[in-house]
């Protein structure tokens, strides 16, 4: 069932408040998995007997699914519809989440966890794109704003979540959890969700793995990179998915809804929007990887201690996020994200320039005025990428906002296994003067949106 049909473009009111619950429950179901599964990846891997290097699967699988599927799923949700796509992508989810629960070797809970990275790809796939058809042209930076919210919170929750939990019982609860929470989305979803046009092209399966082998061969060989296989290991993979992305590049580009979005990355503000949130979750997983080691090594502070330090980051985001939606509908994309941005870079610098002595409220400072920044930078970038694509590419530019966080997140966090690598001794210190670098550049790019300025166009 679908919500009754507003006047005009998006939806008013009480369905709008209702549609966008379900979208943002949805959401919030991918995130905290994650947050929540990496606290408790020591527990799991004591009780099912295996190395702390082994037990990464249990994130790695479920980020690996997601990625690679992003597209293909985006590509099929224009197809079968977003809302559909979405409680199609929840049930898999709350499926996948009582086979991780009922787990008893790394095996099965890897499998388990790539199952429910698919159901995440589902949800995160039509995310935005349901947003854009909940919320009328002029108020989607709002709507867009609310999405970095709930992304925040997760994020925020996801750590106090999985440590409440495993203090009163055992890690596959962290998994049972999802199941009434992943039920309500999927009961609200079902009445609330609008109903989208739907794509009446055929879907192109040939292309849609030569997709999944694109990414997966890049993800792969980064993998590789990050733990020093730098020969054949660590290449193959690489130039595999390069090659399937020129493959895709070629057959795709003249096509009216290609699976892999040439067409989207042909036109110039979804290309620069898109290069801007790469970089942008780039810098943001160059701090917030090694910023443990920092403040326990550089600043000494307990592991507790960082933890509490480092939620001003999320705090941050929380706070600025809906504002800068807000924003976003007002005033230019490269006017809003470069003010985050740059105040993301003059956090991290403050950080480095503080002394192993900084109180911790100052500390604690700077990291929110990070956070801060990079909620600001968010809602007007990912807009600018919903708003610039035409009608019926909705799906395409959604999976694209989503791949262009994992896509940088994948790179910052094999950007800090190198260092770590290769500079250990002063690798948490320089990780985090490339966090600042990286958001002064990704600043100074997304500051040139101003120099190619034209007057605003309704989405059509």
């Amino acid at each position: 069932m679908t919500s009754p049909s507003a006047p005009g473009p998006g939806l008013y009111g009480l369905a709008r408040v209702s549609a966008m619950t379900a979208v943002a429950l949805g959401l919030l179901l991918a995130v905290l998995d994650y947050s929540v599964a990496n606290v408790a990846l020591p527990t799991i891997g004591h009780d099912l007997h295996v190395a702390p290097s082994d037990s990464i699967w249990v994130v790695n699988a479920y980020q690996f699914a997601s990625l690679v599927a992003l597209l293909p799923f985006a590509a099929l949700g224009s197809r079968v519809g977003f809302a559909r796509m979405c409680r199609i992508g929840t049930a898999i989810f709350i499926v996948a989440s009582i086979l991780c629960a009922l787990s008893h070797t790394l095996v099965e809970i890897s499998l388990a966890r790539v199952l429910q990275g698919l159901g995440s790809a589902c949800i995160l796939s039509v995310n935005l794109a349901l947003v854009r058809f909940i919320y009328p042209p002029a108020e989607l930076g709002k709507g867009i704003g609310l999405n970095g919210l709930v992304i925040g919170v997760g994020v925020a929750l996801g750590p106090s979540i999985g440590a409440a939990v495993l203090s009163v019982t055992s890690w596959p609860w962290i998994f049972w959890l999802n199941v009434p929470l992943g039920g309500a989305a999927l009961a609200l979803a079902s009445f609330t969700l609008p109903q989208t046009p739907r794509s009446s092209a055929p879907y192109d399966a040939p292309h849609a793995l030569l997709s999944v082998l694109a990414l997966g061969g890049i993800a792969l060989g980064l993998d590789e990179f990050a733990h020093g296989h730098l020969g054949l290991t660590g290449f193959g993979p690489l130039l595999l998915g390069a090659l399937a992305i020129g493959i895709l590049w070629s057959r795709q580009h003249d096509r009216p809804d290609p699976i892999f979005p040439a067409d989207l990355l042909k036109h110039g503000p979804f290309r620069t929007a898109f290069l801007v949130g790469v970089m942008g979750f780039l810098t943001s997983n160059l701090f917030m990887i090694s910023i443990p080691f920092t403040l326990e090594a550089v600043f000494a502070k307990s592991a507790s201690l960082t933890g509490l330090l480092i939620t001003a980051w999320p705090i941050g985001v929380t706070i600025a996020s809906p504002v800068s939606g807000r924003l976003a509908d007002r005033l230019p994309v490269g006017l809003v994200s470069s003010l985050g941005l740059l105040l993301t870079g003059v956090g991290f610098f403050a950080l480095c320039c503080l002394p192993p002595t900084a109180p911790n409220l100052v500390i604690a400072a700077t990291i929110l005025i990070a956070g801060t920044g990079f909620g600001i930078f968010q809602p007007p970038n990912n807009r600018a990428m919903m708003a610039s694509a035409r009608t019926g590419r909705e799906g395409g530019a959604s999976g694209m906002v989503s791949l262009s966080r994992l896509s940088g997140q994948t790179l910052g966090a094999t950007s800090v296994a190198c260092l770590f690598m290769y500079l250990p001794t002063r690798a948490s210190m320089l990780c985090l003067a490339l966090a600042s670098s990286c958001a002064l550049i990704t600043a100074t790019v997304s500051g040139s949106r101003l120099l190619n300025r034209r007057p605003k166009r309704p989405l059509l």
